[in-house]
């Protein structure tokens, strides 16, 4: 669970403000679907079949997140899939719309991002590193499983890690 804690943590650090994390679990959603939707409308073609990019990127993401936490890998490939299907779905209105559509949703999607981290009074996590884009989802899916009251060792690390930070800065 180390690594897996150590980025929870990470993140975690940027988002202790409850209203900044409020604000993520809707805007993440909607910055991955927006991405979604414009990746869907492009395809590769393998053995006569057309698979929409959006299918590869979200088997790649998938691969990752079972890789660090099997659990939460599977509850995530739900999501995916969900915010995959509905992608597609809408690229059936036409690219341009769909393309349209895309593009509102993704600037809503940041700024409420913004917006949180303003009221929480600190800057994005991924300003720092890059790939805290990639820990966003998994770090929404685990405070879901934790306010579930599941994972308690994994929620415990992350918080003992979230500590030891806190005292450091």
């Amino acid at each position: 669970m180390t690594v897996l804690a150590a980025l929870l943590a990470d993140y975690g650090g940027y988002h202790r403000d409850p209203r900044n994390r409020m604000t993520h679990y809707f805007g993440v959603p909607a910055i991955i679907y927006s991405v979604l939707i414009a990746t869907a409308l492009p395809s590769v073609t393998a053995f006569g079949v057309a698979i929409g990019i959006d299918r590869f990127i979200i088997a790649l993401f998938v691969l990752l997140y079972l890789m660090l936490d099997i659990r939460l890998g599977l509850a995530l490939a739900a999501v995916l899939s969900l915010l995959a299907w509905a992608a597609e779905a809408t690229t059936r209105l036409g690219t341009q719309a769909a393309l349209t559509l895309a593009g509102v949703i993704f600037v809503l999607g940041w700024a409420l991002q913004l917006v949180g981290h303003h009221l929480e009074g600190n800057r994005p996590a991924l300003l720092t590193n890059l790939f805290q884009v990639v820990v966003s989802p998994l770090y929404l899916a685990a405070e879901i499983t934790f306010g579930l009251g599941l994972r308690s060792a994994l929620h415990a690390e992350v918080q003992q890690r979230l500590g030891r930070s806190r005292v450091q800065k």
